[in-house]
């Protein structure tokens, strides 16, 4: 009897599943990446510390001290404010290279197959080390001002970094397949993320939001992933620094974390879908 073999077309997979069969490929992949990253730096990680800390203390000093957020209108505005951050710089990190990782590993790319999505998710791993240390710093300054960590605040911040990096990956799969073809594509992230920072309460307060916008335009806004993101961290970080955690109403944030969940796993299947749809011409477009 005659083997049956199992044929396949070459260089299609199964996508994101490819990807968690070949983590060892995959650990490789991001340790190549960083260290193209630090290929040359004095400071290394040390920019890991350097400029989320700048950032933030720009922020502070504008909108805190000069705008006077900082003097009543938010109690423990530093936690506030670098909570918020902290996701921002994350989304926007494994948006920026997943959009780019594919062109940067063109020469890979050409040689060898391998799962094209590999790419976009080491852009994760690489986030995920930057995001670590602004975690620490975080979290010494919560300290600082009396944060106690609770069960179901510790249970927010895992569940905001989790929606943060479901739609990330989502976004990050559909904009670097579309920039394989077409180089727009980064500079229409840049906009999305300039955009980001301001369309989520990272540096004012969600009450602001609600005093001005249309009751529906406002559901909207909540229901922005990046949003309801940042609202976690403000509960698990920010909330219990700030001695108020009666502030947020518990049952509406879980609400909205369920419709946003729904939204990101919505976003990163349509994302899988437009990777598999455009992956076939990589090689020859890169």
């Amino acid at each position: 009897m005659t083997d049956q073999m199992a044929w396949t077309t070459p260089g299609r997979g199964r996508g994101l599943i490819d990807v968690l069969n070949q983590r060892y490929l995959l650990g490789l992949i991001v340790k190549k990446e960083l260290r193209v990253r630090y290929h040359g730096s004095v400071l290394g990680m040390a920019w890991s510390y350097l400029k989320p800390l700048t950032q933030f203390l720009v922020y502070f000093v504008a909108l805190g001290l000069f705008l006077g957020l900082g003097r009543g209108m938010i109690e423990s505005y530093p936690i506030y404010l670098f909570s918020g951050l902290v996701v921002i710089n994350y989304f926007s990190e494994v948006m920026t290279n997943a959009t780019r990782t594919l062109v940067w590993n063109a020469p890979l790319i050409k040689k060898i197959y391998l799962p094209r999505e590999m790419f976009p998710v080491a852009s994760i791993w690489v986030a995920f080390v930057h995001f670590v240390p602004q975690v620490i710093v975080l979290i010494g300054g919560a300290l600082f001002y009396s944060w106690r960590p609770t069960p179901l605040g510790l249970v927010c911040i895992l569940a905001g970094f989790t929606l943060t990096t479901t739609v990330a990956l989502g976004l990050g799969l559909i904009f670097g397949a579309v920039n394989v073809y077409f180089r727009d594509a980064e500079n229409f992230v840049e906009l999305i993320l300039l955009v980001a920072t301001w369309a989520s309460p990272v540096l004012y307060p969600l009450a602001a939001v609600r005093d001005i916008l249309p009751r529906w335009l406002f559901l909207l806004y909540e229901l922005n992933p990046v949003t309801v993101s940042v609202e976690l961290f403000h509960f698990g970080f920010w909330a219990p620094a700030a001695g108020a955690p009666d502030t947020t109403d518990v049952t509406n944030l879980a609400g909205l974390t369920l419709v946003a969940f729904v939204i990101s796993v919505v976003i990163l299947l349509i994302g899988q879908f437009v990777f598999k749809r455009l992956e076939g011409r990589f090689a020859q477009e890169l």
